[in-house]
């Protein structure tokens, strides 16, 4: 009975996907243990460590429908941790006792820790790839309106124009950063574990480091320069990692939610029929995914501070810290694998609306064009007298309700150096978008 919502039969596929929950599946998770045994045979007896016979028999009982899960519960209970469970399953299994040969000279956390890193490379495979379909998707839309002019926004008030290319492409140069953080952790965290029961590997008196070597070869994996047991920071850089990613799609989801309000209408997730609609108010429809992104990595980055708590460990195998990643880990993974699905989806079917983005520019009869005024009268009559000119203005014509252009065209200090016409070319959004362009189109041609 699914307690989880990540295991809930109603919400799991919302708040994470069948895809990552197999990752950290009991029954991947067993699988992998059993990889890193049968590997660990393998090199063993290619090295004359165990007889090659028993390197056999035990690599033929390697798979997880050999193993009885409700068994291995009960062993986990009894023991406190399911490798030995599987390695005693394992060693039943194998007949005239070479199974006695299995787990030779490993202690538990070598291949737990062994087998979570095969769990974080396939995890991170799939958020590799929804990083970069997202990637894909935010490109188009900064390219599609790169010249697009909406309002940006400062302390939740009009500022001045920017463009929606812009907005997408500083979200996307944070998603190509994520990607390149993801490209070089792998070299710090696709290591394996060999290491025995305080880690110097003095249960192998001939071809320790032979083992280590080949067991990590076989996986695929990098080789330790040293024992992690308590050594943690590979662990917490992946929580960090995904802290950092769930903090630009809750930016995204953030910015989505605020746009989509009834008094902004800028941009909207895709339509579906009935998607985030109300059961009481037919006209309602709400920013869902971007809720749903909002509350997965909220919950993240709070698993990404528990895996910096797991990092202080007591001396060379630790009470307790260890078991604070088996919780979390499986979990954080789980959720950003929503949140990345929920992002996803709204980046590639974004409905934008550039009408209501320049209505609302608009809105404000030239006041958020005051900066470009001001910078325009400056040569004319010096910026902080201009300033303080154009501040004047824009007080009248708030008190006034009238069009800034009006004002500052009847000024006679303003109209002796510049006509109705320039005033109103200043006061033109398209006329004051900066360098927005420019840096769209850095962004994109920074991309692979």
């Amino acid at each position: 009975m699914p307690a989880s919502i990540i295991d809930s039969q109603i919400f799991g596929g919302i708040f994470s996907s069948d895809e990552m929950r197999h990752v950290w599946s009991d029954e991947n998770r067993t699988q992998k243990y059993l990889d890193v045994e049968r590997a660990l045979a393998i090199v063993q007896g290619r090295l004359g460590l165990i007889p090659r016979e028993a390197a056999d028999e035990i690599v033929r009982h390697c798979s997880i429908d050999r193993i009885d899960m409700d068994r291995l519960r009960q062993q986990t209970e009894r023991i406190g941790y399911p490798v030995l469970g599987v390695v005693s399953q394992l060693n039943a299994l194998c007949r005239d006792k070479l199974g006695e040969y299995c787990h030779w000279g490993a202690t538990t956390q070598d291949i737990t820790d062994t087998a979570t890193v095969l769990q974080i490379r396939e995890a991170l495979v799939i958020v590799e790839r929804e990083l970069g379909a997202i990637s894909a998707a935010m490109a188009r839309l900064a390219r599609t309106h790169r010249d697009t002019p909406m309002i940006g926004r400062s302390n939740l008030q009009q500022a001045i124009p920017v463009t929606f290319g812009y907005k997408m492409a500083g979200l996307l140069s944070a998603i190509e950063r994520h990607r390149e953080r993801l490209a070089q952790l792998k070299e710090r965290v696709l290591v394996g574990e060999f290491a025995g029961a305080a880690g110097t590997l003095a249960s192998l008196e001939n071809g320790a480091m032979q083992t280590q070597a080949g067991l990590c070869a076989e996986l695929g994996l990098k080789q330790p320069l040293i024992a992690w047991h308590t050594i943690r920071d590979n662990i917490a850089e992946v929580g960090a990692f995904l802290g950092l990613v769930g903090g630009t799609l809750g930016k995204l989801s953030m910015d989505v939610k605020l746009m989509m309000q009834t008094e902004v209408g800028e941009v909207y997730e895709p339509y579906h029929h009935g998607r985030g609609s109300s059961s009481t108010m037919p006209q309602k429809r709400n920013p869902i995914a971007s809720c749903y992104i909002h509350a997965a990595i909220s919950v993240v980055r709070q698993h990404a501070a528990s895996l910096m708590d797991a990092m202080v460990a007591d001396h060379e195998r630790s009470t307790g810290p260890w078991e604070i990643e088996w919780i979390v880990l499986p979990e954080a993974f789980c959720l950003m694998a929503g949140a990345l699905r929920q992002s996803r989806l709204v980046v590639e079917g974004l409905q934008v609306d550039a009408a209501a983005m320049r209505r609302n520019i608009d809105l404000t009869q030239g006041l958020v064009m005051s900066e470009a005024v001001m910078m325009g009268l400056g040569p004319h009559i010096g910026r902080e007298y201009a300033h303080d000119l154009v501040y004047d203005l824009c007080r009248q014509a708030i008190d006034e309700r009238r069009p800034l252009l009006d004002l500052l065209a009847a000024h006679a200090e303003i109209n002796r150096h510049v006509d109705r016409p320039a005033l109103a070319r200043m006061l033109d959004p398209v006329n004051y978008l900066g360098q927005s362009g420019v840096m769209v189109d850095r962004v994109l041609a920074s991309l692979g």
